[in-house]
């Protein structure tokens, strides 16, 4: 079999793949994790269900590969606005752009994913990796955000400060729309890492 035979099958599985990602998060958040199923994801993304599985063999599979893509696809984005920060307004510009990723999708299908692996031993020990990962890679981004140097004494707890604040903010969210006290407190939270760091606003 030739490149140019092989390639078109690679692509039709690529879109495929993509295609039952975006359906299971879509379901995640519409329906939740009970009301998530490889059967209705299937269905939603228009693919059998034998060809979902042959990819995807349990939920977990499917839900996790899910969660890890939307993450990155979401992550590439804030990569790009990072490097275009001002640095006028800094601060302020880089606590917007958080909290938008933790009360957009990702956040949402993810902590479908918490709730759920909280109380199944099997489904945590999978997910408790890909969050330290994510854990991880959200606060290096967060650290090139607000362009601050981490081996500057209390810069690293800052940082950790404004992500535990920002997801509070989102869990805050969940449930009805926060948005305006949210504003407020993350005008406040900027301003207050703004003197911390000695920066102007």
């Amino acid at each position: 079999m030739t490149t140019s035979t092989r390639t078109p099958q690679a692509e039709r599985t690529r879109v495929m793949r993509q295609r039952l990602l975006e359906a299971t998060v879509a379901c995640l958040v519409e329906r939740g994790w009970s009301g998530t199923s490889t059967a209705t994801v299937a269905q939603r993304a228009e693919v059998s269900r034998g060809a979902m599985l042959h990819h995807f063999p349990t939920k977990a599979d499917l839900v996790i590969g899910a969660v890890e893509h939307l993450a990155r696809l979401r992550r590439e984005d804030l990569l790009a606005a990072a490097d275009s920060m001002p640095d006028n307004g800094r601060s302020r510009r880089a606590l917007a752009l958080l909290a938008d990723h933790m009360t957009g999708e990702v956040f949402q299908a993810a902590l479908e994913l918490w709730v759920a692996a909280r109380t199944d031993a099997d489904l945590r020990a999978t997910v408790a990796p890909l969050e330290q990962r994510v854990g991880r890679e959200t606060h290096r981004l967060a650290v090139r955000m607000l362009g601050v140097d981490e081996s500057e004494p209390g810069v690293r707890e800052l940082v950790q400060a404004t992500l535990d604040l920002v997801r509070g903010l989102a869990l805050a969210s969940t449930l009805t729309d926060d948005r305006r006290r949210r504003e407020r407190i993350l005008d406040a939270w900027a301003a207050a890492l703004d003197r911390e760091l000695g920066r102007s606003p």
